[in-house]
């Protein structure tokens, strides 16, 4: 069973990257054929869908969020990584790394970042 699991810093600087890591197990993100997902959620809001890379390495991102936003993955370590750059307090929220085929059925805790000074 997909097991994940985010990491990363809980605290970011106005106008710095940041990054966060999704570490998977019970799975392979190269053998299941699953897309592997960022989404977030900011207080009182909805969930927003960042991007993804599927298992064959193919990548999709959100238009409102691509400038800014670079995923990527280390097969070797089965991680895939989020990096979303020139942060404002705006990117504070609950960030979850998820993963599916037709729907995503596992997801990571989602710890929160904040974004201040």
């Amino acid at each position: 069973q997909v097991q994940l699991q985010e990491s990363g810093p809980g605290l970011g600087k106005p106008s710095q990257t940041l990054s966060l890591t999704c570490t998977v197990s019970g799975g392979s993100i190269t053998t299941n054929y699953y897309y592997w997902s960022w989404i977030r959620q900011a207080p009182g809001k909805g969930l927003e869908w960042m991007g993804a890379i599927a298992y064959s390495g193919s990548l999709y991102d959100s238009p409102s969020l691509k400038s800014r936003t670079s995923i990527s993955r280390d097969t070797a370590k089965n991680q895939f990584t989020l990096q979303l750059s020139s942060v404002t307090p705006e990117d504070t929220a609950v960030y979850y790394c998820a993963s599916g085929h037709y729907a995503l059925d596992s997801w990571g805790k989602g710890p929160l970042v904040t974004v201040s000074s």
